[in-house]
């Protein structure tokens, strides 16, 4: 069984891909990558939230889908949007990296809880909502591009360090540039974040999927990933809307933190909720009705009314 794999061509990417091949390979099936380009990788001189977020890094991936050029594609967790077109699905996620994220710089010695004042890089909207909120003091300035781009740009001066998911760097091996892991208590991740997600068409013949799955899908990491995603999905946000949630399995409980934070920094709704795994969808749409009710209607129509 031969598997064609879509995939952005950036390094992070394609390490992602290749790691779904070493998964595969482990099963006996063969696979091979087809480099795709997004919209999201051609348009790096505006910010996500400006050239449109839905689907900015997923849709020629998913074009290829229902072409049939390729069988899975692969994404990170965190880039699909909250709500997939009814032909095409998520078939598998893979076991979560860590979720949270890091400082990332030259300077070893730079913390966000110093009260030192320097310059941050990042695009994302929920990144510069927290920094506003927990460190006023800190600069931000707009950061786009792959993680060897950005961190060509901090080296020739537009930043002093970056904000970047860990498991990107890890798996790019820059673990020595990290001067700070930032706690999830406080920086709470987006949705998906150190995952890999496979998306497949619904013309995927039945008996690849079933291989696929069973080679590639971590049963704990997709049951917290249903209750972030219903969270998601329920709020309607993207990656211009600085929404957050992170599930974790405890004993034999899922407990699923989200929350909003709207765009200056001032307001910041976070709950938890727990229950059991088999109701992890419902879970992630309770939450989401609860934040909604106290205050994140509010600030969701605030943030699309300067969006």
């Amino acid at each position: 069984m031969h598997i064609k794999l879509g995939t952005r061509a950036s390094r992070l990417a394609v390490w992602q891909a290749e790691y779904i091949q070493t998964l595969l390979r482990a099963g006996g099936l063969t696979s091979e990558l087809v480099l795709i380009e997004t919209k999201g990788d051609q348009i790096l001189d505006r910010s996500l939230a400006k050239i449109g977020s839905k689907g900015v890094f997923t849709q020629e991936l998913e074009d290829g889908l229902r072409a049939g050029t390729i069988d899975i594609a692969v994404h990170s967790a965190k880039d699909l949007q909250s709500s997939l077109p009814p032909d095409l699905g998520i078939i598998a996620f893979t076991e979560r990296e860590g979720a949270n994220d890091v400082l990332v710089s030259r300077n070893s010695a730079l913390s966000l809880t110093s009260g030192q004042a320097f310059v941050v890089g990042t695009s994302s909207t929920r990144r510069v909502a927290l920094l506003k909120h927990y460190c006023p003091h800190i600069k931000v300035v707009d950061m786009r591009g792959n993680l060897q781009t950005r961190l060509r740009k901090m080296d020739e001066g537009q930043c002093d360090a970056l904000l970047l998911a860990y498991a990107g760097v890890h798996r790019m091996e820059y673990d020595d540039l990290i001067a700070e892991h930032l706690s999830v208590r406080e920086f709470t991740p987006p949705v998906g974040q150190g995952s890999v997600a496979l998306e497949a068409a619904d013309t995927l013949p039945l008996d690849k999927l079933d291989a696929i799955r069973k080679l590639t899908n971590h049963e704990p990491t997709e049951t917290c990933l249903k209750a972030e995603r219903a969270y998601l999905r329920r709020l309607e946000g993207g990656c211009s809307i600085p929404v957050f949630a992170l599930a974790t399995r405890v004993g034999e409980e899922v407990s699923l933190t989200g929350g909003i934070i709207s765009l200056d920094g001032t307001e910041l709704l976070r709950e938890t909720f727990v229950g059991p795994p088999a109701q992890a969808e419902q879970l992630g749409r309770q939450l989401a009705e609860h934040v909604l009710a106290v205050g994140g209607e509010a600030i969701l129509d605030s943030i699309r009314e300067r969006l």
